[in-house]
């Protein structure tokens, strides 16, 4: 509202843990004209936080990214805080402490006791409930998560949490700092995960779920979610990147505390490999192994050219059956029209969120001849194939030759609803729907979010519109009706939209 005051804005900020979540917070707020006080109980650890930062500084200076006046000026906010009482001039402090809860309320209790009735307390943490944090303070309504990523300068996301006593000029106010420090700052409910940690639960689990069914392996996987998701990298490689030992935990943390919700859920994959130390790049060995720390990635198998045959391509799609048609008549194979293939002719089919088997019983073509195409992101950079169990394997040659007689990459899979895309496109958008169900953000903010912190080509709401809400209900409906598994029943902001035929991104 125009008339609102605006929130009176922080001028000095403390910082408890100087670990590299705390360094990175302390380096924007001094950057944002704060003066920075450093609290550590480790010995020495402020003076090579500090130090560490300045350097910073300086090769920006010498890179000439900032000027030397400005280097020094941002060192100079930097403070030692001796002691933990040395922090009482703060109006905002933040922990950066270890991620358990009886630490992180016996560190705000002692602070109560230090600072005065106005300093906010900030948490950063990840996992924890900000209202159990605040639950033993004696001012619970100046508690608030104040959540960074690491490395926190160049993610450009910070979550704003207020638990349910925060008062509103608190949370007004940290999202004011949260900008003044180049961050797009996204206000979530005290929920598991809050925003970004929750979105991201359905890109491994579901990976995991296709890798546990023999579907295919994590190299596949993860090419086809890079070239034909437009994902920065596979969710195998960024397991591998993260840690087992973290990805596992937090897997396990987000399901449980949402009382096993079935979207959620993990894979004992994940804890066999923990238990064995294939934590990933850390230890040389994950899902891929790591020599001198290169990821050691599997040639993909060599497509053999076959002679051209007859293509019939079903018509349950007519947009996708447009785009095989065009690439048939592109590789110069012949096409039949007619309503029923003959018996030479390899059957295309163009299922979303069936499998190979199921699509081709239910248009009553013979099994033998059929191979499905995965047309959820088109034809562009790679292709997707499927056959039944059935199929004969000249006609699953003939499917390879023909998706490859431009060069372009095709995977094989084992017979499974919905492919690999299809399955993690439609659980993600499916989360992010019902994140927007519960109110835990905007669905501007969810899909800002998610982009900054986890990379994704889209938000979930905006993934959702782009391959279309209908088509992502109809592969949902799909796996939920051949699984029997709850983790795919539609949430109801999805559910209600496509009927509606209004965006996702509606509020």
């Amino acid at each position: 509202m125009a008339n609102e005051p605006t929130p009176s804005p922080f001028t000095t900020l403390g910082i408890v843990g100087t670990g590299a979540m705390g360094r990175g917070i302390a380096q924007l707020a001094a950057q944002a004209g704060l003066d920075v006080m450093l609290f550590d109980v480790k010995e020495g650890a402020v003076q090579e936080a500090k130090t560490f930062i300045n350097g910073l500084w300086q090769r920006s200076a010498e890179k000439q990214r900032i000027t030397n006046e400005q280097a020094q000026h941002y060192g100079q906010r930097l403070i030692e805080a001796g002691e933990l009482n040395s922090l009482a001039p703060c109006d905002i402090v933040v922990e950066a402490i270890v991620e358990k809860l009886e630490a992180k309320q016996g560190l705000f209790s002692d602070l109560e006791a230090i600072v005065s009735q106005q300093t906010v307390l900030a948490t950063n943490t990840s996992s924890l409930s900000v209202t159990a944090i605040a639950a033993t303070c004696q001012h619970p309504e100046r508690v608030i998560g104040f959540h960074f990523f690491n490395p926190v300068p160049l993610m450009k996301i910070a979550e704003v949490i207020p638990g349910l006593r925060t008062a509103e000029d608190v949370t007004q106010r940290v999202n004011a700092l949260g900008g003044a420090m180049g961050h797009f700052t996204a206000q979530t409910t005290d929920t598991p995960g809050f925003l970004v940690n929750h979105a991201g639960r359905a890109f491994g689990t579901e990976a995991l779920r296709i890798l546990g069914e023999s579907v295919t392996d994590p190299a596949t996987i993860d090419r086809i979610m890079v070239d034909q998701g437009g994902f920065r990298m596979g969710p195998f490689t960024l397991l591998d990147l993260t840690g087992l030992d973290v990805s596992h935990a937090v897997m396990e943390s987000v399901y449980h505390q949402y009382y096993e919700e079935a979207r959620f859920r993990p894979s004992p994959l994940t804890r066999q490999r923990l238990a064995a130390g294939l934590l990933g790049r850390k230890t040389g060995e994950g899902f891929y192994r790591y020599i001198e720390g290169k990821q050691q990635i599997p040639d993909e198998p060599a497509i053999a050219s076959a002679s051209p045959c007859p293509i019939w391509i079903s018509q349950d799609a007519p947009e996708s059956a447009n785009a095989l048609a065009a690439l048939v008549n592109a590789a110069g194979w012949p096409l039949e029209i007619d309503a029923q293939p003959t018996e030479q002719a390899l059957c295309l089919l163009t299922p979303f969120g069936e499998d190979a088997t199921s699509c081709a019983l239910r248009q009553g073509l013979d099994a033998k001849q059929c191979v499905a195409v995965d047309m959820l992101a088109g034809l562009d950079k790679r292709r997707s194939l499927m056959a039944t169990p059935v199929t004969q394997s000249t006609f699953i040659q003939a499917a390879q030759s023909l998706l490859n007689h431009d060069g372009t990459p095709v995977s094989t899979l084992q017979d499974s609803n919905g492919f690999v895309l299809q399955r993690v496109i439609a659980c993600i958008v499916n989360v992010g729907a019902d994140i927007a169900q519960q109110g835990v953000a905007a669905p501007a903010t969810i899909d800002r979010a998610v982009e900054l912190g986890l990379g994704y080509p889209f938000g979930p709401l905006r993934m959702g519109d782009h391959y279309g809400a209908t088509r992502i209900m109809t592969i949902l409906t799909n796996l939920l009706d051949a699984t029997g598994d709850p983790r795919y029943r539609p949430s109801p902001w999805l559910r209600r939209r496509a009927a509606l035929q209004m965006p996702l991104t509606a509020a």
